[in-house]
């Protein structure tokens, strides 16, 4: 499939025709997320078999992303890549663009010199001399998770089945970033949910205007320059993305009305590889940053918003990326765990959430489905009728928008929060007591307790006259950081 530069906002792309006199003609327009490709046959038995192409069928751009070189890292040359989710791709090339329907593909990019094509593939074949790379995916995946990216790439072994791709001058940071962490958080990953069926999983680190943290693309995630803070600080982006590897891509939502059946196990599934490596309470301080996100959201928008919900009601015409929110991301996340609190036993749990994906790997799935297989694996559950509970019931949680009627125990990170708690109660005080607040050393913080305690700063801003400044010659190395989480808080406290 040539690929080339786009004019006036399209993309030449040569796809599959049929000979000439089939009577097959072909329908297309460019309204987004209404229209489709259509066939029109005006026999039962066409003359010949759909085997040539469809030439010059123009598609207008709508993810198709175009990096001119001042937008690299490296400055040099072009860049270019797709972004599938929700509904992009159907602007990238035909397909049925919904996470109800899976697919296999096989693609040949050819690109000018000096370029390099990776994919989301299982196989990627040797390129040709005249610069023709070929790749094929064997394990079916929904549209949205096709992806391409073609720039001035080079790559480095991480681990036994993972390499990072990058811009060669970003290449040795993310060497250094990345390096033996893939495979700690793939094996914990088997260990709790079942093998891992992708083959590779690599990294491609993105040009600096990516503007996601990250996309779990099977095989080939894309992830942010700025998960590079130099002190592996931001690795749990990338346990969410490998998360994604068992719940979103193998099992997907049916429906993006019903995006939480992705997210909201992957958060729980994060979580529990974050504490099998780093530990109960860490998990919960960083459940509890999670937790204040959905708090915000709920507060700005109101309780009853319709987005607050776990299923969702997607209008015709309404891109699903325009209901993106917390909800169901941590609202989703309490109510795995209210299943997982109803069971009692984190290990038996854990061998439901197994056996749900050997059910339905490389299946997309509602919530109905999950439910019964849930109910159907614990029948002293299903007994009990609690999908009924008064004030819990399933479809409450389903249905219903606000405030999750059910939230996990994250007291196990009282550990870490309360010093973060004191000390910030410290730095909003008109007069700051720095004999306490030295008796506090934040250089012995995880992160995540550094931006806990920023978040709560930042809710108790504006801070008094004077203390910002004080602050920042207190703690110079986090006011001059390159962890985008903390200078992000940071920014905020300052504004």
């Amino acid at each position: 499939m040539p690929v080339y530069r786009p004019s006036e906002g399209c993309i030449h792309i040569d796809a599959l025709s049929c000979l000439r006199n089939t009577g097959i003609t072909i329908y297309n327009s460019a309204e987004p997320r209404r229209d489709s490709l259509e066939v029109s046959v005006r026999t039962s038995r066409p003359s010949c078999q759909l085997i040539e192409r469809i030439e010059s069928i123009l598609y207008s751009v709508f993810q198709v992303c175009w990096l001119e070189p001042e937008q690299t890292a490296g400055k040099v040359k072009p860049f270019f890549y797709t972004q599938g989710q929700a509904v992009l791709n159907r602007s990238f090339f035909p397909c049925a663009d919904t996470p109800s329907v899976k697919i296999t593909y096989s693609a040949t990019i050819k690109v000018p010199h000096g370029l390099v094509a990776v994919m989301s593939a299982s196989q990627w074949h040797e390129p040709s001399a005249d610069g023709e790379f070929r790749f094929t995916m064997d394990k079916p995946i929904p549209s949205y998770l096709i992806a391409l990216a073609i720039g001035d790439l080079e790559s480095a072994e991480i681990g036994p089945r993972s390499r990072v791709w990058a811009e060669p001058s970003v290449l040795p940071a993310a060497k250094s970033e990345f390096n033996e962490i893939i495979e700690k958080f793939l094996s914990t990953g088997e260990e709790l949910f079942g093998p891992y069926l992708w083959g590779r999983c690599d990294i491609l680190i993105m040009p600096p205007s990516f503007p996601f943290g990250g996309m779990e693309n099977p095989c080939l995630t894309f992830v942010t320059p700025c998960l590079l803070a130099g002190d592996h600080s931001l690795v749990d982006v990338l346990i969410h993305e490998i998360s994604h590897s068992w719940f979103g891509n193998l099992v997907t939502n049916a429906d993006w009305g019903e995006f939480w059946l992705n997210e909201g196990f992957t958060m729980y599934a994060q979580r529990r590889i974050t504490t099998m490596i780093f530990g109960h309470a860490y998990m919960c301080l960083e459940a509890a940053t999670g937790r204040a996100l959905l708090r915000q959201h709920i507060d700005t928008t109101g309780e009853e918003h319709p987005l607050n919900k776990l299923r969702v009601k997607i209008e015709p015409g309404v891109d699903p990326d325009d209901t993106y929110n917390e909800t169901p991301y941590e609202k989703g996340f309490c109510f795995v765990s209210y299943l997982a609190h109803l069971v009692g036993d984190q290990k038996r749990f854990d061998d439901f959430l197994k056996a749900y994906v050997e059910k339905f790997k490389f299946q997309s799935v509602v919530a109905e489905d999950m439910l019964n297989f849930y109910l159907g694996y614990f029948p002293e559950l299903k007994q009990q009728d609690v999908a009924n509970k008064p004030g819990l019931e399933f479809e409450h949680w389903l249905n219903v928008p606000g405030w999750p009627r059910f939230l996990p125990d994250l007291s196990p990170g009282d550990e870490l929060m309360k010093p973060a708690n004191d000390l910030a109660n410290l730095w909003s005080s008109p007069e700051v007591d720095l004999e306490k607040v030295k008796q506090i050393d934040i250089s012995l913080w995880k992160t995540y307790q550094t931006v806990y305690f920023l978040d709560r700063l930042l809710e108790k801003s504006p801070l008094p006259s004077g203390n910002m400044v004080l602050l920042e010659k207190t703690y110079p190395k986090v006011s001059k950081t390159k962890n985008s989480e903390l200078r992000l808080r940071w920014t905020q406290i300052i504004v």
